[in-house]
């Protein structure tokens, strides 16, 4: 089993999964980017690496039973993906609170408003492999044990359960 976490920057994902117990093997997917050098150029804008998503579905082609998280983690083949979400003004607070710049930190946050991960999870997976989880307020561990839950095959698919449409 394929099992993809993904989420706008801030929402949680890494500090999760580290907590996750099970039996697949974790990969913190941009960690990987990195090591393996699976880009194609630097953003010069964004000060940020562009990443060969063509290079990294081959690069996880043919690893099953793995748990894998990053913002691009949807973009990805996996039978269930899990979106986590966090209010915006709490998730712009966050990223620059880690260093981000202002106008990052505001992109992100409009992202999140916009439901932008959740939609093209929804479409690339389709509603019954989507999984939505609010982490605003929700201690890692408890993210952790929801994140268990989806790949236990205890938890129903929730996508569109989470809204932040007062934020625009």
């Amino acid at each position: 089993m394929r099992v993809a976490v993904t989420g706008t920057p801030g929402t949680g994902k890494t500090t999760a999964i580290d907590a996750v117990e099970t039996d697949l093997d974790v990969i913190h997917l941009n960690e990987s980017i990195k090591r393996e050098e699976l880009t194609t150029s630097h953003d010069e804008q964004r000060d940020t690496e562009v990443v060969d998503m063509g290079a990294v579905a081959e690069w996880l082609d043919g690893r099953d039973d793995v748990l894998f998280e990053s913002h691009l983690a949807h973009q990805f083949d996996a039978d269930r993906v899990v979106v986590l979400r966090c209010r915006p003004d709490k998730l712009e607070a966050r990223l620059t609170d880690r260093g981000e710049s202002d106008s990052s930190a505001a992109e992100n946050a409009e992202s999140e408003a916009l439901d932008l991960i959740l939609s093209e999870s929804v479409n690339r997976h389709g509603e019954d492999a989507v999984y939505e989880i609010e982490t605003t307020d929700t201690d890692p561990e408890d993210v952790a044990d929801a994140i268990e839950s989806v790949i236990a095959g205890e938890r129903e698919p929730s996508a569109g359960t989470v809204s932040y449409v007062e934020y625009l």
